[in-house]
């Protein structure tokens, strides 16, 4: 017995507003019949006693630890800029003043 007909096919296309042909009815047909009886497949090798995972494949964190390294100083960061004031640097006005 198959889990979905194509008059269901037909009624989900057109609750979905797809103008579907006889011949894709008859495709999608066969293709959500396979689809949901490979899902009720799984479903029955599911067992209860066995964990829901996201992932077959245990994932690690594989980022370094953090380390304190010396940055720069203001003063050296600024070095290169072509203007700075008060230890920022120093761009020129894009919005007005009441902005």
């Amino acid at each position: 017995m198959t889990a979905i007909s194509r008059d269901e096919v037909a009624h989900l296309a057109r609750l979905s507003r797809l103008a579907l042909s006889e011949a894709e009815l008859d495709q999608f047909a066969g293709q959500l019949d396979s689809i949901l009886s490979h899902v009720q497949t799984i479903s029955e090798v599911a067992a209860a006693d066995v964990p829901a995972t996201a992932s077959p494949d245990p994932v690690t964190n594989v980022t370094r630890p953090d380390e304190v390294t010396p940055g720069l100083s203001p003063e050296q960061a600024l070095s290169g800029a072509p203007a700075s004031e008060e230890q920022r640097f120093l761009v020129p006005q894009i919005l007005g003043e009441g902005e």
